[in-house]
C-alpha cells in the first residue's frame, strides 16, 4: 500500500476550491494536464456518495476511463472517491482546510492511496514507481488547482 499526502496554500476562499473540484467544467479544465477529456454526462447532482462518473482521459496518447466512484462528500471540508484508471485503483481525499493567519487562503490537501504493485503489459510497476507516480500526480493536481483557483487558466 503507498499512501501519498501533499497540500498546498491556495489563495481563495473555501468556496471557490470547492468549485474547482467539483464543477465538471473546473474539474475538465484544471484536469487537462493529467489526460482529462470531461465527461461525457454527469449527474445534475455530482459528486454524491454512490454515484459512478466516467471521465474520457488519453494516457500516454491512449483513450481511456477514469472511473470515479464518490464515498464521502462534505460540502466545503471533505471529497474522498475511489479511482480506478486502466489497471491503477486509487482512494483520493482532498481536504479542505483553513490557513492558520490568512483568512483569504486555503490549504488544499490530497491525500491518494494506491496498491504497491500494479501489473501492466510486459511486468509489475513496482511500490517505488508507484510512489513516484503517486507524488507526480498529486503534485500535478494541487498545481492546476490552485492555479485555476487563483485565476490562472
Amino acid at each position: 500500500m503507498i499512501t501519498i499526502a501533499l497540500s498546498t496554500a491556495i489563495r481563495a476562499g473555501r468556496d471557490r476550491v470547492w468549485l474547482a473540484l467539483t464543477d465538471p467544467a473546473e474539474i475538465a479544465r484544471w484536469d487537462a494536464a493529467n489526460g482529462n477529456l470531461g465527461a461525457p454526462a454527469l449527474p445534475a447532482d455530482y459528486p454524491k456518495p454512490g454515484q459512478h462518473v466516467r471521465w474520457r482521459y488519453r494516457q500516454g496518447g491512449v483513450p481511456t476511463w477514469l472511473e470515479e466512484r464518490p464515498i464521502e462528500v462534505v460540502a466545503r471540508e471533505r471529497l474522498r472517491a475511489l479511482l480506478e484508471l486502466g489497471p491503477l485503483r486509487l482512494d483520493s481525499t482532498f481536504d479542505l482546510l483553513p490557513d492558520p493567519g490568512h483568512p483569504e487562503r486555503t490549504r488544499l490537501q490530497q491525500k491518494l492511496v494506491a496498491s504497491n504493485a500494479v501489473a501492466v503489459v510486459g511486468g509489475v510497476i513496482d511500490r517505488f514507481e508507484m510512489r513516484a507516480l503517486a507524488t507526480e500526480r498529486v503534485s500535478r493536481t494541487l498545481d492546476a488547482i490552485r492555479a485555476r483557483c487563483e485565476g490562472g487558466a
